[in-house]
């Protein structure tokens, strides 16, 4: 079993006839990813790329029982979505973006209750190359190999990756954790995972400005085993201004890229002044 997911892990798509659903549960299923079903809301009995659709989460599990929803769903529905899952067994990818803070804790809430994993919410997905896609990465970047990667920003995700690839660095698994303020999974939980995973020998944290989840990633880094790249977003960003994610803000001086690389350096952790350099560190 890789990190999370694998070719045997089966998939619902909530929102699978929307647009942004529709079209990447095509991309999804082209990469290999086990979907089993869609569900839409007054939909079902409808097919999507050779997918069949229900009304439901019950209906769909009903039909091919899953083990994970990935929701493309509007931030207004994304609670009762969730919630849906949720209650269904299933855990979660959460693809959409906006959702009220309050309606992210209640659903990181009900998952712990339920003892089920919470992927984003604002996150690109995790892939298990060659394995598994959930979510909206470019496939074609990716290459095999043992470097794990864990983010809170899709695009620098991608810039890194691209760079690995190009110099023969693959990866494991890939994980977004989402660019929100209250997220599911987090550094410290995917580096627990990773830890475990004798796929990975080494591993890159992407990081940004706000809240405190490098600086306690950091201090769980101390005795870790395997070794580890960081490269931190936001250098320049201006104090009480957003820098593109809901979580990405410098508040009450707190959260400066500048602490969060002082605080990895502190435990030993080699720090990237620039995404490029995440090759030469790793190498």
């Amino acid at each position: 079993m890789t990190i999370l997911i694998d070719k045997k892990t089966k998939v619902i798509v909530q929102g699978a006839t929307g647009h942004q659903g529709s079209f990447h549960t095509k991309l999804m299923k082209e990469y290999g990813t086990n979907i089993t079903a869609g569900v839409t809301p007054k939909k079902g009995g409808q097919e999507i790329h050779g997918i069949p659709v229900f009304n439901t989460v019950r209906e769909a599990q009903d039909y091919n029982t899953a083990d994970y929803s990935i929701l493309f769903v509007p931030a207004r529905f994304a609670k009762s979505a969730a919630f849906e899952a949720l209650d269904n067994g299933l855990n979660l990818v959460i693809i959409s973006e906006g959702i009220p803070i309050h309606d992210s804790i209640e659903i990181m809430n009900k998952a712990k209750e339920n003892a089920l994993t919470v992927i984003g919410p604002n996150t690109p997905g995790i892939i298990s190359i060659n394995e598994c896609k959930l979510g909206i990465m470019p496939s074609h970047i990716f290459k095999k190999g043992d470097v794990g990667i864990i983010s809170r920003s899709g695009t620098l995700t991608y810039e890194i990756v691209n760079e690995l690839s190009r110099n023969n660095l693959g990866q494991s698994t890939v994980l977004g954790i989402g660019g929100d303020p209250v997220i599911g999974i987090d550094f410290i939980g995917a580096l627990k995972l990773f830890e475990k995973d004798r796929r990975t020998e080494k591993i890159v944290v992407i990081g940004e400005i706000g809240g405190d989840l490098e600086e306690r990633a950091a201090n769980f880094l101390k005795n870790y085993s395997k070794y580890v790249v960081v490269y931190i977003a936001g250098r320049t960003a201006p104090p009480d201004k957003r820098m593109g994610h809901a979580g990405a803000i410098i508040s009450a001086g707190k959260g400066t890229a500048r602490s969060k690389i002082d605080k990895f350096m502190s435990v030993g952790i080699k720090v990237a002044q620039l995404p490029s350099e995440v090759v030469r560190l790793l190498k």
